[in-house]
């Protein structure tokens, strides 16, 4: 007798769908919300239509509010630029930031990962966007790869120089030094693990791009943002809500949900943001369909709660 064969069925990604977050906001279940900035409040250029508005409304329902990020910047600079933006510093309880995270376990040293390494490093990082201070963090940047301890990556435009200086450089010539520090086999610390991000409306490279690079090359990374769960959980002891009553939300599968699922919180995934190609959105608010949010979330193996089309009450 044949014997049977039963075979599991397809796990399907269940959320639910809202077209703005009163109807979440209102049942008050979420004390925390953790939010994602580009791609969720803004496009790193202006405010998306009805965040700030959204923004009041939902603090007026006493949620507390901090924004996580992916930025390599300090959390006081994030903060800053969203005043800069027209936001309301005062809604938010504050900003963890992936480049806050990198500075304070560097700075401090009490984890045995980074206690361990050198002080010497090879630092990629901005030139039109700025460059990453090092200041207070007892650092030398050096540009031979035979004295290096670690890499340092903030940014993907340029190459840091022991002058404090920078060299503009593609992100081609990185990943040439990336080929070279491989084979030293030194470790790498990204303090921004975003692949891209979004510029009103455009791509841009992130230093995840290099990071996922130099792992292809055996290299060793130590991610210092989403999805990694330190980030949430810094945000969640920043306004001391456990897990089961915080909420996340966010434009990424793969940084943003993929990290609440890691971090045991409920989510929210923006349709508009770094994914709107991919789901074929071409306008703002414009929503997408379901069945392709599901077979997106299962690529990226990222599961969100709640399936919004903008950050709009």
């Amino acid at each position: 007798m044949m014997a049977k064969c039963s075979i599991a069925p397809s796990i399907e990604p269940l959320f639910q769908t809202f077209n703005g977050l009163q109807q979440l906001s209102e049942t008050r279940r979420f004390k925390a919300w953790l939010l994602d900035q580009f791609g969720v409040l803004h496009d790193g250029k202006q405010p998306y239509p009805g965040a700030i508005s959204t923004l009041e409304k939902l603090a007026s329902t006493g949620a507390k509010m901090v924004i996580i990020s992916n930025s390599s910047r300090r959390a006081s600079t994030t903060i800053e630029k969203l005043k800069n933006l027209g936001f309301d510093p005062s809604l938010f309880v504050g900003a963890i930031t992936s480049g806050e995270l990198t500075h304070q376990y560097l700075q401090r040293r009490d984890n045995s990962w980074f206690a361990a390494l050198g002080r010497s490093c090879i630092h990629m990082t901005w030139s039109d966007r700025g460059a990453i201070s090092l200041e207070g963090l007892g650092l030398q940047v050096v540009e031979n790869v035979e004295e290096a301890d670690f890499i340092l990556a903030h940014g993907t435009e340029a190459l840091g120089l022991p002058s404090g200086l920078v060299r503009p450089m593609s992100l081609e010539g990185l990943e040439k030094i990336l080929e070279c520090c491989a084979t030293k086999k030194i470790p790498m610390v990204v303090a921004n693990p975003d692949f891209v991000t979004v510029e009103a409306r455009a791509l841009s490279i992130m230093p995840g791009t290099l990071a996922a690079k130099y792992e292809k090359l055996g290299g060793e990374v130590k991610w210092m943002g989403k999805p990694d769960k330190i980030i949430y959980e810094s945000a969640m002891a920043m306004v001391g809500v456990e897990a089961s009553n915080s909420i996340a939300v966010g434009d990424s599968l793969h940084h943003d949900i993929k990290g609440a699922n890691a971090a045991g919180i409920q989510s929210a995934f923006i349709t508009g943001g770094i994914h709107a190609t991919e789901l074929g959105l071409d306008s703002f608010g414009q929503v997408a369909d379901i069945s392709s949010v599901k077979a997106l979330a299962s690529k990226y193996d990222a599961y969100p709660t709640y399936v919004l089309p903008a950050f709009t009450w």
